[in-house]
């Protein structure tokens, strides 16, 4: 249990010291370590710096979410099954006025926000723009509750319509 804690602690403080995990060849995560198997696997998609960590819960399932910047600027989503340690999903956050995020949606910031938070009441504490590895365009809405929670709401940029809902656990990192 401790070197588990210890390997979890050393992960934790390089994510929020801004170190970089560029040797991610070096992480050798034991069988139980699924916060080093996720890093070394997103790390793996995405070279980079880890900026933030979540923890949410999807379909039941608990995924790792880590933002990583890559040395060349550009920013990932990469989302990890904490079970599995394999990559779910991956995507590109760009700025809102991003031209290929432009060119895609079709459904504008203010529509999409209220279509999530009629389904979802609560106060929007952050909006991501995220180009999806099937080539679409999403808004990310993370929502404050009433009830104190945290819900990340994502539509689709092109329809309109709320195509995923994670509750977040927990976050370590930048906003």
């Amino acid at each position: 249990m401790q070197i588990k804690v210890s390997l979890i602690t050393a992960v934790l403080c390089g994510v929020l010291s801004g170190q970089a995990f560029a040797d991610h060849e070096a992480i050798k995560p034991k069988a139980y370590d699924s916060l080093g198997k996720c890093v070394k696997a997103a790390l793996s998609k995405h070279d980079g710096k880890i900026v933030k960590v979540e923890a949410k819960t999807e379909n039941k399932t608990l995924v790792y979410e880590f933002d990583v910047e890559s040395p060349d600027g550009t920013a990932w989503d990469i989302e990890c099954n904490v079970q599995t340690g394999k990559i779910i999903e991956v995507e590109e956050e760009v700025t809102a006025d991003e031209a290929r995020f432009k060119a895609l949606a079709k459904v504008s910031e203010a529509d999409a926000k209220a279509t999530a938070l009629a389904k979802y009441p609560g106060s929007v504490v952050e909006v991501e723009y995220e180009l999806e590895s099937d080539g679409k365009a999403s808004y990310e809405f993370d929502i404050a509750q009433a009830d104190k929670t945290e819900i990340k709401v994502e539509v689709d940029a092109s329809t309109g319509k709320i195509v995923e809902v994670h509750h977040e656990i927990y976050q370590i990192g930048q906003e």
